[in-house]
């Protein structure tokens, strides 16, 4: 049989398991009846698959750490994202790694990063975490501002009526702004704006009224229906508008309750709010709980017994005096909880002890007179 010259022998050709046709591979010698050897190239078929170019390129290989790069882990030659810019932002892997992310910790206030991004963790969060009471008291200051306001609530009372008015509207709008800032809407002065104005609207319809009660209870309800008006026509999220509904009915409600020392007798001011006065930083002292709000009790009921003995109500002034105490204690949890910032400290530990021993000053000043 007579050979072919022109045909390449098969013995010298790069196995092709696909049945394609011979192919060129870079670095070898082999040529597809080219003489250029630019041109070869031209038409040389590209693999779709991962190749190996030895000439134009170098395969990657673990280096040897630099300053900068030396908190970094090896990468495997294999993996196509091992390469990584020097410049490109890295999170610290090494040994060194935990006591810095611990010590940044410690000096800003969050947890340690993470590759993912971290979180923002709140005190009260960090508090639960490690298995201690998220409930920070307010302290002996915002007590000292509760004892001022509540001797000039008493003070005012025994002189009048519309002397009582100047600390009751500053009560009023502290117990707003307080009540906003304690659930972390800040600034909210739409909501305390609307809850300050019941608070005085209850106040007109309580001088207009003879000072009945049924005043305080009919502008609560009115301004229920407005806060709920204003919200339904609010354009934000309908949990945020639900948020802000709840926010701003029980800022409202508590403005316009703490209006019961004007609709309570006068004598029953007067033992009401120094019991709470006396109670509040009682409460602050550096004591066990337990022990703190007995002694607290116990000092509000004194305290009820000694201007009951200047007033009419006699020796009953004592029961006045814990009851006021009792609700005082409560209001007076509520601001403590949860890690609250120092300004609700200052706003609502200062006026919802006296907010929420109104109905009790009321009540039982009714009931003891």
């Amino acid at each position: 049989m007579t050979n072919q010259p022109n045909q390449p022998n098969r013995h010298n050709q790069p196995y092709d398991p696909y049945g394609q046709q011979p192919q060129a591979w870079p670095g070898q010698g082999y040529q597809q009846g080219y003489e250029d050897p630019h041109a070869a190239q031209q038409y040389t078929q590209q693999w779709q698959g991962q190749t190996w170019e030895t000439q134009n390129h170098r395969a990657v290989s673990a280096q040897a750490p630099d300053p900068e790069t030396a908190i970094l882990t090896p990468q495997s030659p294999q993996s196509p994202q091992s390469p990584q810019s020097p410049r490109s932002p890295r999170t610290p892997q090494g040994p060194e790694a935990p006591a810095a992310t611990d010590a940044d910790a410690s000096a800003t206030g969050y947890g340690p990063a993470t590759v993912g991004g971290n979180a923002r963790v709140t005190d009260a969060q960090r508090a639960r975490a490690e298995g201690r009471s998220p409930i920070i008291e307010p302290g002996m200051q915002p007590a000292a501002l509760t004892a001022l306001l509540g001797l000039l609530l008493a003070g005012a009372a025994a002189v009048g009526t519309y002397a009582l008015l100047v600390p009751l509207v500053i009560l009023q709008a502290v117990t707003a702004a307080g009540w906003f800032r304690l659930n972390g809407m800040w600034p909210a002065r739409q909501g305390i704006a609307l809850g300050f104005a019941g608070a005085l609207a209850a106040d007109a319809a309580l001088l207009v009224s003879g000072r009945s009660p049924s005043a305080i209870l009919g502008t609560i309800g009115v301004w229920v229906l407005l806060a709920l008006v204003l919200q339904l026509r609010s354009h934000a999220d309908p949990d945020e508008r639900m948020y802000g509904l709840m926010a701003t009915v029980a800022a409202s409600a508590l403005a316009i309750v703490a209006g019961g020392y004007l609709a309570a007798a006068a004598d029953a001011v007067t033992v009401g709010a120094v019991a709470v006065a006396v109670a509040v930083p009682a409460r602050a002292l550096p004591l066990p709980t337990p022990a703190s709000v007995v002694v607290s009790l116990l000092a509000a009921a004194g305290a009820g017994i000694a201007m009951g003995s200047v007033t009419d109500l006699g020796t009953s002034g004592a029961l006045l005096g814990a009851g006021a105490a009792v609700c005082a204690l409560i209001g007076h949890r509520v601001a403590s909880y949860d890690y609250p910032s120092r300004f609700v400290h200052f706003t609502a530990g200062v006026a919802l002890p006296l907010a929420a021993a109104a109905p009790a000053v009321y009540v039982l000043g009714r009931a003891l007179a």
